[in-house]
C-alpha cells in the first residue's frame, strides 16, 4: 500500500470518531431545532383552530336562533361560510404537521370526522327536524376537541415548560371563551323555551362558573400582560352591558319568564365574543412569536454548532492535506532519488569507475565527493534525517567502488607488469632458440628445443590473457592485411592440441585487416583451445568460414557432450557484455575473447550442434574485414598435370564440410600442424613458434630456419628408411603410435634461401612471404599436386639429417603436448563438459 493510501487511512480513523462524536454531540441542539419547528407548526394550526372555534360557536349560535325562530336562514348561511373557510384554513395548516403528540392526534381525528359530519348537521338545522339540544351537543362536542387539540400540544416533546404554560393559557381563555358561547345558546332556548327550567338554570350557572375557573387558569398560566390584555378588552361598554345582562338573567328564576329580549342578548352576547376573540388572537400571536423565537434560536444554535463542527473537520482535512502532500512530497522526492541512484546514477558511476584511468589520479574519497549529493534537499524532522543518511550511504558506496577502481588499477598495473616482464623473458628465450636451434644438427637436443618452441608460442598467448585483462593489447600492428586462412593457421599453431584442427570450407577472398590480426588470431586461438581440451581427445575440431553479406562468420565445431542451455546462456551474455574487472581464473579465456570481440566490434556465439558438441559462431563485422592478398603466381609451364605456383603446392586436406556443420576429421600434415603439408611445418614451413603477436619482423607463417625436403615432407634417404629407424616413427614419432599421412609439400622456392647453417639445415631469409594453403577455395577449387620442376638444392644438403632435424620436431612436439610434460600455463576457459 502508498504511502498515501497510509496517510488517508491514519487521517480518516480519527476524522470518523471526531465525525461521530460530532454528529452525537449535534444530536441533541438539532433534535430541539426540529422539535421547536413542529412546535412552531403546531402553533400555528392552535391559532387556525381558535379561529374555526369561535366560527362554530357563532354557527351554533346562528343555528339555535335559527331552530328557534329568533333569526332568518341568510344569517346561518352567512356564519356557514364564514366557517367553511375556517376549516380550509384549519385542513391546511394541519396538512404540514409532521409529528403530534397522542392527544391532541386524538382531538385531530374526531375534529375531520365531525367535518365530515358538518353538512348533515347543517341540513337538520335548515330543515328544522333537529332539537336545539341535539344541535348544541354536536357543535360543543367538536369545540371541545378543537380546544383539546390546543391544550395536547403542549405535552409534545421537547416544549420548553414556560412555553407549555402559555399554549396551556391560550387553551384555558378558548375555553373560557366556549363557556360564554355555552351560556349565550342556554340563555337563547330558555328565550325560545318561555324561561329557564331547573336543568336550564344549573346549565347557565355551570358556565359562568366555568368561565370565571378558565380565566382563572389563564392568569395562572399566563404572563401578567395578558391578565393586563383581557381585563383592558373587557372593561369596554360592550362587555359591560353582555355582563349587565348576564346578572339580570343570572337573578330570574326557574320558570319565569327573560326580562331580555333575544335581540338584546345575542347583540350583547356576539358582542363579547368578539372582545375575546381579539383577546384570544393577541395571546395566540405572542405565543406563535414565543415559539418562534425559541425555534429560531435553537436552529441557530444548532447550526452553529454544525458549523463549527464542520468548519473544524475542514480545517483538520485542510492541515492533514496540506502536511500530508508536504510529506508524500518529499517522500516521493526521496524515492525519486534513490530510483535515479539505484537504476542510473549509481550503476552509470561504478560504470565510469570500471573503465581503465577512471579515477584521474583523484583518490577515492575525491571522487565520492565529486559525485555530489543525490538528496538535494533535506530538514530537521526524520525525512530530512533519512535523506541526509541516504546521501551517506552513496557516498560511502561511491567511495568504496572508487577505493576497489583504485585496487584493481593497481592490481590491473601489477598484473600488466608482470605480463610485460614475462613478454620480455619469453623473447629473449624464444632470441636464444632461435640462435641455438640455428646451428644445432643433434636430433635429440632439436627435439626439445622443439617443444620448447612450442611452449614458448603458449605462454606468450599467456602473456597475452594478462596484458587484454590489465587492460591493454598488442602494442604492435601489423603492416599488412593477411587472409583468413592464414589467421586461422596461426591460430592453430597457438594451442597445445593443434594437430586435432581440421579445415573445412573456407571461402576465398576473404582477409582481416593488418591492426586486427592478432586480435582475431588471438580470439579463434583461445575458441580452438576450448574446443579441443573439452571434446574427445580422438576426434577433430573443424573450422569453416564463409562471407554473409558485408560480414564473415567463422565457424568452430566440436563433437564433445555439449554446454547446458543455461550455462550456454550465461557464457553468451557474458560474451556479449565483458566484464570491466579482472575475471575468474578458470573462465580467463571467456573474458579475453568478449573483450578482444568488444574491441573490434566481434560477435562471438555458443549455439548447440545439430548433433553432439557446441559450434563457436565468431561473426567479423565489415571493418574487420579486407580482401585477402594476391598471391604471386608464375606462368604455368606446359608440362601436363603440372601446378605452378611459385614452387608452392598445396592439397585441400580432406572432405569439406558445409557452413554450420560439424567438420569431418581432415588430415593433418606429417609434422603435426593442422592443414600443412609436413615440410611446410617442419622444415619449409611455419614452426610451431613462428606466429607470435608481438613480432612483426617476420610475417604468419615465416620460419627461422626451414629445410628443404621431398614431395612428402621427408628426404630421399628418409623414404628410403623404414618408419622408426630413427628413433621417431615419422614426424609424428612412435611415442603415440602414430604413422604420419602422406602430404604434398610446400616446396621452397632458391631464392628464399639465405643460406647453410653449420649444421647444414637452410637458412630462411627474413620477411619474405610464406604461401599458405587456401582450402576450400570457392572459385578456383581443389588444388591436386602435381610434378613441379626440380629446384636447385642448397649446397652440403644431407638428407640424413633433413629428416633427423623432422623427427626430433615431431618428438618435441609430442613431448610438449603428452601428459607428463604437459604445460599448465594455458587458461582453461570455462565450459561445462564432461
Amino acid at each position: 500500500m502508498k504511502i498515501n493510501r497510509r496517510l488517508v487511512l491514519l487521517v480518516t480513523a480519527p476524522l470518523t470518531v471526531a465525525v461521530t462524536f460530532a454528529i452525537l454531540a449535534l444530536a441533541p441542539a438539532t433534535n430541539q431545532a426540529l422539535q421547536a419547528n413542529r412546535l412552531t407548526a403546531m402553533v400555528e394550526a392552535a391559532g387556525s383552530a381558535g379561529q374555526l372555534t369561535h366560527q362554530l360557536q357563532r354557527e351554533r349560535a346562528a343555528a339555535t336562533a335559527f331552530v328557534s325562530r329568533q333569526t332568518d336562514a341568510d344569517t346561518f348561511r352567512s356564519r356557514a361560510d364564514a366557517t367553511d373557510r375556517s376549516i380550509a384554513d384549519f385542513r391546511e395548516r394541519v396538512g404540514h404537521l409532521s409529528e403530534v403528540p397522542g392527544t391532541a392526534r386524538n382531538a385531530l381525528d374526531r375534529i375531520e370526522r365531525f367535518i365530515d359530519e358538518m353538512p348533515a348537521l347543517r341540513a337538520q338545522v335548515r330543515s328544522g327536524s333537529s332539537t336545539i339540544s341535539a344541535l348544541a351537543f354536536g357543535y360543543r362536542i367538536v369545540i371541545a376537541d378543537l380546544n383539546g387539540y390546543r391544550d395536547g400540544i403542549a405535552q409534545a416533546d421537547g416544549v420548553d415548560a414556560d412555553i407549555a404554560d402559555r399554549i396551556r393559557a391560550a387553551a384555558a381563555l378558548s375555553e373560557a371563551s366556549e363557556h360564554t358561547a355555552q351560556q349565550q345558546v342556554t340563555v337563547m332556548r330558555a328565550q325560545a323555551a318561555g324561561g329557564f327550567t331547573t336543568a336550564s338554570q344549573r346549565t347557565f350557572d355551570a358556565a359562568r362558573l366555568g368561565y370565571t375557573e378558565s380565566i382563572g387558569v389563564m392568569f395562572d398560566l399566563g404572563p401578567g400582560e395578558w391578565r393586563t390584555w383581557l381585563e383592558r378588552t373587557l372593561s369596554g361598554d360592550r362587555a359591560l352591558e353582555a355582563r349587565k345582562l348576564e346578572d339580570e338573567i343570572g337573578r330570574t328564576g326557574a320558570g319565569k319568564d327573560l326580562a331580555v329580549t333575544p335581540k338584546e342578548w345575542q347583540a350583547a352576547s356576539d358582542n363579547r365574543q368578539a372582545l375575546l376573540r381579539s383577546v384570544g388572537e393577541r395571546v395566540d400571536k405572542a405565543v406563535l412569536a414565543m415559539v418562534s423565537d425559541a425555534r429560531t434560536t435553537l436552529m441557530w444554535t444548532a447550526g452553529a454548532e454544525v458549523a463549527l463542527v464542520v468548519l473544524t473537520l475542514v480545517v483538520a482535512v485542510v492541515v492533514a492535506i496540506r502536511l500530508g502532500r508536504v510529506m508524500i512530497r518529499r517522500l516521493r522526492d526521496l524515492r525519486n532519488a534513490a530510483h535515479t541512484v539505484a537504476h542510473t546514477g549509481l550503476p552509470a558511476v561504478m560504470n565510469e569507475l570500471s573503465q581503465p584511468g577512471a579515477l584521474r589520479g583523484a583518490t577515492p574519497e575525491q571522487v565520492a565527493l565529486r559525485t555530489g549529493d543525490p538528496v538535494g534537499t533535506t530538514g530537521q524532522d526524520e525525512i530530512g534525517e533519512v535523506g541526509e543518511a541516504f546521501n551517506a550511504v552513496h557516498h560511502e558506496a561511491v567511495r568504496l567502488a572508487a577505493q576497489q577502481a583504485y585496487a584493481h588499477e593497481q592490481f590491473a598495473e601489477t598484473l600488466v607488469g608482470v605480463a610485460r616482464r614475462g613478454a620480455r623473458l619469453t623473447a629473449v628465450m624464444v632470441s636464444e632458440l632461435d640462435a641455438v636451434q640455428r646451428d644445432e644438427a643433434d636430433p635429440a637436443r632439436m627435439k626439445t628445443l622443439f617443444a620448447l618452441d612450442h611452449l614458448a608460442v603458449r605462454m606468450e598467448r599467456n602473456t597475452n590473457n594478462l596484458l587484454v585483462l590489465g587492460g591493454y593489447g598488442n602494442a604492435r600492428v601489423r603492416s599488412a592485411d593477411v587472409a583468413c586462412s592464414t589467421v586461422i593457421v596461426a591460430a592453430a599453431q597457438q594451442i597445445e592440441r593443434f594437430d586435432r584442427v581440421s579445415l573445412g570450407v573456407i571461402e576465398s577472398g576473404i582477409g582481416i585487416t593488418a591492426r586486427a590480426v592478432h586480435d582475431v588470431a588471438h580470439i579463434l586461438a583461445e575458441l580452438l583451445d576450448n574446443a579441443t581440451r573439452y571434446s574427445p581427445p580422438d576426434k577433430q575440431v573443424g573450422v569453416a568460414v564463409w562471407r554473409l553479406w558485408d560480414r564473415a562468420v567463422v565457424q568452430i565445431v566440436d563433437e564433445g557432450v555439449g554446454i547446458p542451455a543455461e550455462r550456454r546462456a550465461a557464457h553468451n551474455a557474458a560474451l556479449l557484455e565483458p566484464q570491466t574487472g579482472i575475471g575468474d581464473v578458470r573462465s580467463m579465456g571467456l573474458h579475453v575473447v568478449a573483450r578482444l570481440a568488444a574491441r573490434h566490434g566481434i560477435v562471438v556465439e555458443l549455439r548447440d550442434s545439430s548433433g553432439p558438441g557446441t559450434i563457436a559462431e565468431v561473426t567479423l563485422p565489415a571493418k574487420v574485414l579486407a580482401l585477402a592478398p594476391r598471391e604471386e603466381t608464375p606462368r604455368p609451364q606446359d608440362t601436363a598435370g603440372e601446378d605452378h605456383t611459385g614452387g608452392a603446392r598445396y592439397e585441400v586436406p580432406g572432405p569439406v564440410a558445409r557452413p554450420g556443420q560439424p567438420v569431418r576429421r581432415l588430415p593433418n600434415g606429417a609434422g603435426g600442424r593442422p592443414g600443412v603439408p609436413a615440410a611446410a611445418a617442419g622444415a619449409g614451413g611455419a614452426r610451431a613458434g613462428d606466429y607470435r603477436p608481438g613480432r612483426t619482423d617476420a610475417p604468419l607463417g615465416a620460419d627461422r630456419n626451414g629445410a628443404d625436403a621431398g614431395a612428402d615432407g621427408r628426404s630421399e634417404d628418409e623414404r628410403r628408411t623404414p618408419p622408426g629407424e630413427h628413433g621417431s616413427g615419422g614426424p609424428r614419432g612412435r611415442e603415440h603410435g602414430a604413422t604420419p599421412a602422406p602430404h604434398p609439400v610446400h616446396e621452397e622456392p632458391a631464392s628464399r634461401i639465405a643460406g647453410v647453417s653449420s649444421a647444414g639445415l637452410p637458412l630462411r631469409q627474413r620477411g619474405t612471404p610464406q604461401q599458405w594453403p587456401t582450402a576450400g577455395r570457392r572459385d578456383g577449387g581443389e588444388r591436386r599436386p602435381g610434378p613441379t620442376a626440380p629446384r636447385p638444392s642448397p649446397r652440403r644438403r644431407d638428407s640424413r639429417q633433413v629428416s633427423d632435424v623432422l623427427a626430433a620436431y615431431a618428438q618435441g612436439i609430442n613431448r610438449s603436448t603428452n601428459h607428463r610434460g604437459r604445460s599448465t600455463t594455458d587458461d582453461d576457459t570455462e565450459r561445462t563438459k564432461k
